[in-house]
């Protein structure tokens, strides 16, 4: 018999990567709860709500039916984004092959879940819903890869996570290509904390990247010091979340990510930075609660503006500095204007990187 391969959601990274699967002659279908964007994929082999442009290759089909989607799998690939995961995985723990562990299960969702004792990462929350046999066996997969260029096979890296080393290597087999190269790793706190948290540095990035532009003081050098002060600070994120390997951090997964996060046109994340700076896009928000509240409003979704309200928590909770988490933070929730902030989050990068040298 055959591989079967389920995605649920259809967003462009969830696209990008059943399109990768499909051309491998497996058979994917996909999920959306959106009827049009179901025939668009079925009919015209295009996905162009998300992915517009693209052609598809037959063997990825779409569905309305979550259940027809999660069943019969022997991959499930969860793509839906941080704000509804939770509700979109509850719809899921009834199909057959998942009650019955009979399904390996992939996250490529970036972001925290909040619960009451504060912010979780992906997988140990989604481990408190599926069955317990689920526990320890669930792949995280990231990397720096934009869509956009996944979806014309560029060539991209993935990190396979999973504390069953057997999992992550399946996953390496299923995701392969010749334009995807995959690595294994078991540090799967490590992989999602660079995961979440580098959009939160991608949208101080975004700012700057937009002040740059008619400024005779910021240049590619400052740039680069935000880049490595904003490491810096995933790497305490990190830390005290329990990452279990350093060099998770100065992989594909940590700085590889966050660089291509960071500096190329495709990021929603650079992009909303601009547009705070560039287009006043958070005044039609009274703060960080309703924008994510409105989050439609934007017009596209920048998850770490999600991310840094969870960030902001961490802050709080583990009593560790993070100046650029912290004003992006202000920022979003309309405490400083970008404009003033953006030389006070260049005093604090730079002090940042002399607490790490000292």
């Amino acid at each position: 018999m055959s591989t079967q391969v389920g995605i649920i959601s259809s967003g462009a990274w969830g696209t990008a990567i059943g399109k990768q699967i499909a051309q491998k002659g497996i058979k994917v279908q996909m999920w959306d709860f959106m009827k049009e964007v179901v025939e668009d994929i079925n009919k015209n082999h295009l996905n162009s709500r998300y992915l517009p442009g693209i052609m598809l290759p037959p063997d990825l089909s779409a569905t309305t039916d979550i259940i027809e989607a999660a069943n019969e799998k022997d991959f499930l690939i969860i793509a839906t984004p941080s704000i509804y995961l939770v509700d979109t995985v509850k719809k899921i723990l009834e199909a057959r092959d998942i009650r019955e562990g009979k399904t390996t299960v992939g996250i490529i969702t970036k972001g925290f879940i909040a619960s009451p004792s504060g912010p979780k990462l992906i997988v140990s929350t989604l481990e408190d819903y599926f069955p317990g046999f689920y526990r320890d066996n669930i792949v995280y997969i990231a990397g720096p890869s934009h869509a956009e260029e996944v979806s014309v096979n560029k060539l991209t890296g993935l990190i396979s996570a999973c504390r069953n080393g057997k999992n992550s290597i399946r996953f390496r087999e299923l995701l392969t290509s010749p334009s995807l190269f995959v690595f294994s790793s078991i540090d799967v706190i490590g992989v999602q904390t660079c995961a979440a948290t580098k959009n939160v540095i991608a949208i101080a990035f975004g700012m700057l990247d937009a002040l740059k532009e008619n400024s005779d003081y910021f240049g590619d050098n400052t740039e680069s010091l935000l880049l490595a002060a904003g490491l810096n600070e995933i790497q305490k994120i990190g830390k005290v979340l329990g990452a279990t390997h350093p060099e998770t951090f100065t992989s594909i997964s940590g700085v590889g990510d966050l660089d291509v996060t960071c500096r190329s046109i495709h990021g929603r994340n650079r992009r909303f930075g601009r547009d705070i700076v560039l287009k006043n896009i958070l005044d039609q928000f009274t703060g960080i609660d309703d924008m994510i509240n409105n989050i439609d409003k934007v017009g596209y979704l920048p998850e770490g503006a999600v991310a840094a309200k969870f960030v902001r928590q961490i802050i709080d909770q583990y009593k560790i500095k993070l100046p650029i988490s912290n004003i992006v933070y202000n920022i979003i929730n309309k405490d400083i204007s970008a404009k003033d902030a953006i030389s006070l989050l260049l005093g604090n990068t730079a002090e940042s990187m002399r607490d790490e040298l000292v």
